[in-house]
């Protein structure tokens, strides 16, 4: 997950409480929130990233509706691609599934090379094995930390 307006850390600890509290849903671990330059274009605030591991029953479509829901909450604004967002919440694995669909894609596109990603997700289990792609851990050696700061523990007071 990533923000980077309306008070980013807020909206990422908000959101790892929404998350929590879906039907259906436990939240297994929670990441160290993470500082990032943008992806996209300059000219925008750094983000604040974190990662989740959620144990759920639901359908990975399911799933994706309730992340969807959760960010028109934080008024999420579909735009400039990889331009500024109030919250953005990615699905990145889902079990071993490999997902292919219009709506989706699972192991997320990015996610290994892409270190605001890659690293919240290892340290909340660097065993966990991506699909097609291996075990986060080993990942990480060949995606550079540069740019990416562990700014501290989420401030979650619900969970």
């Amino acid at each position: 997950m990533g923000s980077n307006l309306a008070g980013p850390r807020e909206q990422v600890n908000h959101a790892i409480e929404q998350l929590a509290e879906l039907d259906g849903c436990r939240l297994a671990a929670v990441s160290s929130l993470y500082s990032s330059p943008p992806m996209g274009p300059h000219d925008q605030p750094d983000y604040v990233n974190a990662v989740v591991q959620l144990r759920t029953h639901l359908a990975a479509d399911a799933l994706l509706d309730a992340m969807q829901h959760i960010e028109a909450l934080h008024d999420r604004k579909r735009g400039q691609r990889w331009g500024p967002r109030t919250l953005d919440l990615d699905l990145l694995v889902y079990g071993d599934s490999v997902i292919e669909t219009e709506r989706l894609v699972v192991p997320h596109a990015g996610i290994a090379t892409r270190n605001f990603v890659l690293y919240p997700l290892a340290e909340i289990d660097s065993a966990l094995m991506i699909p097609g792609l291996g075990m986060a851990g080993d990942l990480l050696q060949h995606c550079s930390a540069e740019g990416l700061v562990n700014i501290g523990s989420p401030d979650l007071r619900a969970v």
